[in-house]
C-alpha cells in the first residue's frame, strides 16, 4: 500500500521516496521528481496559486504510471508534519481519486488525515501574523 510520511519519521525506511525539491543532507533514498512542486511555486508562498498550479502538474501525469514507478509499498516523503497543508496529501488524494486506492499517512488511519483543502497552511499563518504585526502602532 502506498502511504505518506515526512523525512523526520521515515527518511531511513527502505521504501521511502522523496517527492520534494530538497531533501535532508544525509538522505540517501529514492526520489521521484515528477511529484515535486517546482521551486518557483514554493517561493510564491500563495496557497491558492499553489493549489491551482500543482493540481495542473498532477493532471499532466498518468496516475497509473506514477504508481507503477513508485512501487506498491512506497512511502511518499516531504517536509511537513502530519495534517499541516502539504503537497503529499494532495498527491495522496489525487492517487485515491484516479486509481480508487486508499493512501493513508504512515502510522495513521486514513480517516485521521484531514482533507488537503482543510489542512492549515504554514503560509497562511505567516501571512496573518505579518499582516497583524504591520497593523500595530
Amino acid at each position: 500500500m502506498i502511504t505518506t510520511s515526512n523525512f523526520g519519521k521515515s527518511a531511513k525506511h527502505p521504501d521511502a521516496v522523496a517527492i520534494s525539491q530538497g531533501v535532508p543532507r544525509l538522505y540517501a533514498g529514492k526520489r521521484y521528481m515528477p511529484l515535486a512542486p517546482p521551486r518557483w511555486l514554493l517561493k510564491a508562498k500563495d496557497s491558492e496559486l499553489f493549489d491551482r498550479e500543482y493540481r495542473k502538474q498532477l493532471d499532466s501525469l498518468d496516475a497509473r504510471q506514477v504508481a507503477e514507478d513508485l512501487g506498491p509499498d512506497a512511502i511518499l516523503l516531504c517536509w511537513e508534519s502530519f495534517n499541516v497543508r502539504c503537497h503529499r496529501r494532495l498527491v495522496a488524494e489525487w492517487l485515491e481519486e484516479k486509481l480508487g486506492i486508499v493512501v493513508p499517512e504512515l502510522g495513521h488511519e486514513r480517516s485521521e488525515s484531514m482533507p488537503f483543502s482543510e489542512q492549515p497552511s504554514k503560509w497562511d499563518a505567516k501571512t496573518n501574523v505579518s499582516t497583524q504585526s504591520r497593523m500595530v502602532f
